[in-house]
């Protein structure tokens, strides 16, 4: 059963958050009144969902409480290392899962990469990254690369041997994407509403090109001070 709410193109400007943990409507609508205006959940890397993952239950709530709504993979443990087929691996497990949950296609289902082992070469890298890509774009949503600590790539090889239009900036000291940059950027480890996030803001990148999410049936409101 689809998920309510459309295909958007995110404003620039927008206050959001990426967490672990489950997001209960009422939380939601916490985080809504007080600016925030979209959600990163995490869906699995395996066959099944986690107990803390997103469910549809989780996102028709987020939704309704007028948040717009992606998902990203979680990334392995700390020090994991490329191998072959496994990007295609976790990008079918990835895209599964979104459209089980009932995400539309042609939004951004995001890869965490980070943490990887320190004796991974570029290629193997770019190898996991473009496998992943290419399992998630054939089941019709947009790929978009979370670029976290020891992600082993520099900046131009992230731009220009990886398949990705949309790159999303974490916390950690990061390479700028080449030519293109970034279209979200991760800020402030912190609790609010008695749940741990990280913030997000959007932003269009060095190619005017940005996130793509599904956004509640309701329109978003811009928090003040921004354009609409």
């Amino acid at each position: 059963m689809p998920l309510p709410g459309s295909v958007a193109i995110a404003p620039a400007g927008l206050l959001g958050f990426d967490t672990d943990t489950v997001v209960t409507p009422e939380t939601a609508a916490k985080f809504f009144a007080q600016g925030f205006r979209f959600c990163i959940r995490y869906v699995s890397r395996g066959a099944q969902q986690g107990s803390s993952d997103l469910t549809t239950s989780e996102a028709l709530g987020i939704l309704g409480a007028g948040l717009a709504l992606a998902p990203v993979q979680h990334v392995r443990a700390e020090g994991w290392m490329p191998a072959p087929g496994l990007g295609a691996t976790d990008g079918v497990h990835a895209a599964y899962h979104a459209s089980v949950l009932g995400f539309p296609s042609g939004i951004n289902v995001w890869c965490d990469l980070e943490g990887v082992a320190g004796q991974a070469t570029a290629e193997q890298v770019i190898d996991y990254c473009n496998g992943w890509f290419d399992a998630v774009a054939a089941a019709g949503f947009a790929p978009g690369l979370y670029v976290g600590a020891n992600a082993i790539l520099d900046g131009q090889a992230l731009h220009e041997r990886l398949k990705f239009s949309h790159y999303w900036k974490s916390l950690s000291k990061v390479p700028q994407v080449a030519v293109r940059g970034y279209q979200m950027i991760q800020s402030n480890e912190h609790s609010v509403n008695g749940i741990g996030i990280d913030e997000d803001r959007t932003q269009n990148d060095l190619l005017g090109v940005a996130v793509v999410w599904l956004s509640p049936a309701s329109p978003i409101a811009p928090p003040p001070g921004i354009a609409t």
